[in-house]
Formats: C-alpha cells, structure tokens, sequence
C-alpha cells in the first residue's frame, strides 16, 4: 500500500531549500518585497511580479499562512489599499534559502570541474 505524503513534506536535493520559498511566484514576491522595506502594494506587487489578481491573492496566502508576510488592509481616501510586507521570519527564511541557493552552486561548480574531461566537452556543446 502506497502511503500519502504532503506535497511539503516532499524532499529536494538540497535540505535548505524552503518549499514554500522554491516557486516561482512566490520566490518572486518575496525578492520584490524584500528590496522594498515599507512594503508594496497589492497593485505594484502584481505588476512587478507579472501575475494575476488571484495568483497573487493565492500566493500570498500561502505566504501569510506561513508567517512570511504581513498583510495589511485599509483606505487610502474612499478606496481600499492592501498593503504587503515581508515579516521579520520571512526576511530570516528568505536569507537562509539564498544562503542554500549559494551552497547549490558552489557544489555545482565543484562538480562540473571534477566532471571527466568528455562530460565537460559534452556540457560545452549543450550550452
């Protein structure tokens, strides 16, 4: 009998590699709010990150589910105004994912020089 495994409890390669972190969209939204400390608005947000209004919306519930985000809403004037923000864990999470992504590449390289010398030819004809 197969047995059921959450999709976050899925592995990677590389430990460190927050799953909430390691998509796309949401790698995409935190880098935009991280470069931006007072936060952007819902609108901005979207535009930066080439997404829809319901992508973004699911994303950053994920997000603020995950204790990455802080969403607030209010009015500026008559019209309503979400402003989001990357929280003190987020920016600590976001940080240690780039710190791995770093690691991920140091290995590589590694790996790539020591590769035999027709592998590398191979890899060079590829790229």
């Amino acid at each position: 009998m197969k047995s059921k495994v959450a999709a976050t409890e899925g592995r990677f390669a590389y430990e460190g590699l927050d799953r909430v972190i390691h998509e796309r969209a949401r790698l995409s939204i935190l880098t935009s709010l991280i470069t931006s400390p007072r936060g952007l608005t819902f609108n901005d947000l979207k535009q930066l990150c080439s997404l829809t209004d319901g992508n973004l919306s699911r994303h950053l519930t994920v997000l603020e589910k995950d204790g990455m985000v802080d969403i607030i809403k209010g009015h500026e004037g008559s019209r309503p105004l979400t402003l989001c923000r990357i929280s003190v864990s987020g920016r600590k999470r976001y940080l240690e994912y780039l710190t791995t992504l770093e690691q991920v590449i140091r290995d590589s390289a590694k790996l790539a020089e020591s590769a035999s010398p027709s592998l590398r030819k191979l890899a060079a004809s590829e790229a």
